[in-house]
């Protein structure tokens, strides 16, 4: 699949990871543990043996101690799914029992997949072998999504007014879904809008892209030109080198908040200033696991 498809919807869970908790308990009707926060944790999920297994996004609910470091209750896998992949069928059962290992906490694996068929290729049962011990995959597919063509209610949830553009784009309402998100990012400042906006714009295939552009009102689509598509651009040449490198930086400084590790400011500032995308590859993945954010640059160095 498409590589910023597939990152448009992962980038989703890592700017709110709560939005694992909405999904599960509105959509699934999950019932989750009592928690305080929610936060990314490594989505590194290997073994002792060499081959590396790392899932998409891993979300940790912690509950607050007073004597002790918060605990995790709950742990959640996070796939998006775009495709039939029959390899996924023995990693997932891995990625829950590597996690489970490693957080010592109940895990769950919830699978986003936009297109329908796909998302009931993912939800059939699991079985693992030994008696009474079936893996099945909470899934959420364009009937767990709700429409969303109220721009009220897409500002009082953004993310999931994202999730409801991308999994309805292609039925008769998606032109009125994006109306009422782009109507809702008019409120927002134009970084923070331009990087909803942006999502949405990479989640989505060109074909279906192309029918949503035709269906807008006038006025919306000349806010999308003057806007969105600046944006867009930023995906050609250097531009979207430099898109690039400002989301792994991002994504490093995301990384690394979530695991309550403080980075000073001349630090924060050298990370967004670096524009050499291996280098950022290295920090990103080693922000998963180092102590402190000098430790992180001292390694790279």
């Amino acid at each position: 699949m498409p590589l910023a498809e597939h990152e448009a919807l992962v980038r989703l869970f890592c700017e709110r990871p709560d939005l694992a908790a909405d999904l599960l308990t509105r959509s699934l009707r999950v019932q989750l543990p009592d928690y305080d926060y929610a936060g990314l944790e490594s989505a590194d999920l290997t073994e002792v043996t060499p081959t590396e297994r790392r899932a998409n996004s891993v979300i940790a609910f912690r509950r607050k101690s007073p004597d002790d470091e918060p605990e995790p209750v709950l742990a959640v896998i996070v796939e998006v799914q775009r495709d039939r992949d029959s390899d996924k069928l023995w990693s997932w059962p891995l990625y829950l029992s590597s996690l489970r290992s490693r957080l010592r906490c109940p895990v769950m694996l919830l699978v986003v997949a936009p297109d329908a068929a796909v998302a009931r290729w993912c939800a059939r049962p699991i079985g693992l072998g030994h008696p009474g011990m079936v893996l099945t995959p909470l899934v959420v597919g364009p009937a767990e999504v709700p429409v969303i063509t109220d721009p009220g209610q897409v500002a009082e949830d953004l993310e999931l007014a994202v999730l409801s553009v991308i999994h309805h784009a292609d039925t008769p309402q998606g032109p009125e879904i994006l109306e009422a998100l782009l109507t809702a990012l008019h409120n927002l400042d134009r970084d923070q809008a331009g990087m909803y906006a942006d999502m949405v714009r990479a989640a989505l295939p060109g074909e279906i892209w192309d029918h949503l552009e035709k269906h807008l009102k006038t006025e919306t689509y000349e806010y999308l030109s003057d806007w969105a598509r600046d944006n867009i651009a930023k995906g050609k040449a250097e531009g979207k080198a430099e898109g690039k490198a400002e989301g792994q930086a991002e994504a490093i400084l995301t990384v690394l908040s979530a695991r309550g590790i403080e980075v000073p400011e001349d630090i924060s500032e050298k990370i967004r200033k670096c524009h050499d995308l291996d280098r950022l590859a290295a920090w990103l993945r080693a922000a998963a696991t180092v102590d402190s954010s000098d430790a992180l640059l001292d390694d790279i160095s």
